[in-house]
């Protein structure tokens, strides 16, 4: 923007807009098992010093599992790991200035109190080995979401990306396993919400037919924009959007321009505007992939988080629009799950 007259009124309205927004980041990894505690300042792309300067109400911290070998072994030391993490993410969310939320109406009562709102998922399937009871167990301990697969197949679905180290092939079940389909009824029926970030094209759409609640793509880009085989295609987005669901375009270069080793809000705001064309502004969101691979040169942590506004204010979205891409659609999916357990 040349002109600094101008530049001036949208950053001081982009300050207004962010603070009274309730600004949710669906996907934040944590390190583990070294976890500094980030009530102070760390090195990490979030903590709470940074989520404050930034702006960044809630976050929701991931409890991921890389993949491993399908084996009782392998799924067993999985299980083990995400469950200690979850209790750890739920013992952050436990300090002065900050609450751990399991719903929507916690979260928005941490933004009206002040607070930062700390929230929980399971990323990788193959945590739940062959025990479906996990899924509940994960529930109670605050998880709002499980992502299918990761990198890797694994026996709920089919990758993405798969894993020749581990013996994959291209597909291993031509999308969802029957346990898979099993794991999403069990899902729905605890209200786990479904993420189909990292699963493969075939177990990405089998997924939405068979989900009783809209699915979320917590971290993907447009593959319209940029063809990697992590980001999804129009008829992915139409899909989504024939469920209810949602995409939440998120802060990796390489999903947001082939091959690039940086990139900028502008490009990521790319890719927010492609589906909100195609789909319609209430099933986009935003999250970073901070401390997994997700940062930009002008967003590269949670400090500067406002960029994102006022780069959404530049391009015409309103402040409504806004707080529906920072987390009122998602908030809508965490009541759907809510509303469809029983």
């Amino acid at each position: 923007m040349d002109n600094p007259t101008a530049a001036r009124a949208l950053d001081t309205e982009a300050a207004h807009v962010h603070a009274a927004t309730l600004t949710l980041d669906t996907h934040v990894d944590i390190p583990w098992p070294d976890t500094p505690d980030p009530a102070g300042e760390t090195n990490r792309r979030v903590d709470f010093p940074k989520m404050r300067r930034g702006g960044l109400g809630a976050v929701v911290f991931i409890a991921y599992l890389p993949q491993g070998p399908l084996t009782p072994e392998g799924h067993a030391g999985a299980g083990a790991r995400a469950e200690a993490m979850l209790r750890h993410i739920a013992a952050t969310g436990a300090g002065p200035g900050r609450a751990f939320c399991a719903d929507a109406a916690a979260t928005e009562t941490a933004k009206t109190g002040g607070r930062l709102a700390v929230l929980s998922a399971v990323e990788n399937g193959y945590a739940m080995g062959e025990d479906l009871s996990r899924l509940a167990l994960w529930r109670s301990l605050g998880a709002i979401y499980v992502t299918l697969t990761h990198n890797g197949h694994n026996l709920l679905a089919d990758s993405a990306i798969p894993r020749s180290d581990l013996g994959d092939g291209s597909a291993l079940h031509g999308g969802l396993s029957s346990l898979g389909r099993q794991a999403i009824a069990e899902m729905n029926r605890v209200g786990l919400l479904v993420d189909v970030s990292h699963a493969s094209r075939e177990a990405m759409l089998q997924a939405a037919a068979a989900s009783r609640t809209p699915i979320v793509a917590t971290h993907a880009c447009c593959r319209a924009l940029c063809d990697h085989p992590r980001n999804l295609d129009d008829a992915q987005l139409d899909a989504l959007r024939d469920v209810a669901g949602l995409v939440q375009v998120t802060a990796v270069s390489s999903f947001l321009r082939r091959g690039a080793k940086e990139a900028t809000v502008a490009d990521y705001v790319d890719h927010v505007d492609h589906a909100v064309r195609r789909i319609g502004i209430e099933h986009v969101g935003m999250s970073s992939d901070f401390d997994g691979g997700g940062w930009l040169t002008d967003w590269p942590d949670a400090a500067r988080s406002r960029a994102l506004t006022a780069e959404l204010l530049r391009r015409g979205y309103g402040a409504r629009e806004i707080g529906l891409l920072w987390s009122g659609n998602f908030l809508r999916l965490m009541r759907l799950a809510a509303l469809q357990a029983r």
